[in-house]
């Protein structure tokens, strides 16, 4: 058996592996036994242990098996989601992960930073403790798929299985844990500058993108993060529904001269803002397609998709259609086979 080399580089992973069973064990109800027993395998020569095994990968390869992977967890989540009525949780958690990304430094994005220890202590992110317990439990299950890819794949799961519009995914992003800087995490008290200052922080500037995505966070609010506008004030839609509501009841709010949070006002008066508040109050189709771009746009923040992502994205909708094509001709025999049948009917039943 070969020595391992204790150099620096080893070291350095000892302490990510350390980090990585310490955040196990703290998320993951029945962490520790699976944990020892992984260990206890590991000392006895059962099983290799190394950066691949502990998850500590920053550079994923995304082949066959980890589409596979992808796949099956996008079932498992929609599964939980439904079952457990959590998609406003995993969305926050999503937003906020990818949220903290600066197009200025390059930094932060979709990188599943927000499942920092040290971030969730704080008061205003405890409650996405149970939504990274939730992509934890998932990470044991598909042990190939990145924290950041979970984290996001749970977002896009979260609006689909509320009705919402189905999302591009394409998977490849490293983790990290580094703790983002302090008022990167978007915050839905912030006031009317602050709120802008965010989306152009994350190099969001486009008005279709800002009304979009505003519509969308509505799934991931708390009816408490607007008080203070509640006597009279524009109703927060229920967070079990993705639809165009946001956009229905903002003008209605107008309409009626009721209290509007300042944030949600300044789509109302800017005119550039104004004309896609007005398309998706009146077609929830339009919003639904814009939104689905955004979304894909925004969770993927700090992230290049590389070629054999996208390769692999292209592969399984050529898939798609080739099933479509071969599905099709069966289908019009069969239509062709009851038309004349009913045909045949009509005609015997007249003579």
């Amino acid at each position: 058996m070969d020595e391992p080399v204790v150099d620096q580089g080893y070291l350095e992973q000892i302490e990510k592996a350390r980090q990585y069973i310490r955040t196990c064990m703290t998320y993951m109800y029945n962490a520790p036994p699976r944990m020892l027993r992984f260990a206890f395998a590991s000392w006895v020569g059962s099983i290799k242990m190394d950066s691949r095994v502990v998850f500590l990968r920053h550079d994923p390869v995304v082949d066959e098996e980890y589409l596979r992977q992808i796949q099956k967890a996008r079932r498992a989540l929609r599964a939980h989601i439904y079952t457990k009525n959590c998609a406003p949780i995993l969305f926050r958690l999503a937003w906020n992960d990818a949220g903290t990304y600066d197009v200025k430094t390059k930094t932060g994005g979709a990188n599943g930073s927000i499942r920092n220890s040290e971030l969730l202590k704080r008061d205003e992110y405890s409650e996405l403790e149970k939504a990274s317990h939730i992509c934890a439990i998932m990470k044991i299950e598909y042990p190939r798929i990145t924290y950041a890819d979970l984290i996001q794949l749970a977002g896009v799961v979260a609006v689909e299985v509320t009705g919402g519009p189905e999302i591009d995914f394409v998977p490849g992003r490293k983790d990290s844990l580094a703790c983002p800087e302090e008022g990167r995490i978007p915050d839905a008290n912030q006031g009317v500058q602050q709120k802008m200052d965010t989306f152009y922080r994350m190099g969001l500037s486009d008005h279709k993108d800002i009304v979009a995505l505003s519509g969308g966070l509505t799934l991931g609010r708390k009816e408490q993060e607007r008080q203070g506008y509640d006597d009279g004030a524009l109703p927060t839609p229920k967070p079990v529904k993705f639809d165009n509501s946001f956009f229905v009841e903002l003008l209605k709010a107008e309409a009626e001269g009721l209290l509007i949070h300042p944030a949600d006002r300044v789509l109302l008066e800017d005119h550039n803002f104004r004309h896609y508040v007005e398309l998706y109050a009146k077609n929830e189709d339009a919003f639904f397609g814009d939104y689905a771009v955004s979304h894909k746009k925004f969770s993927e923040l700090g992230f290049t998709p590389n070629s054999s992502s996208e390769d692999h994205k292209v592969v399984e909708r050529s898939r798609t259609t080739v099933l479509v094509q071969r599905f099709l001709p069966v289908a019009a025999i069969s239509a062709a086979v009851v038309v004349l049948s009913y045909l045949f009917e009509v005609h015997r039943r007249v003579k």
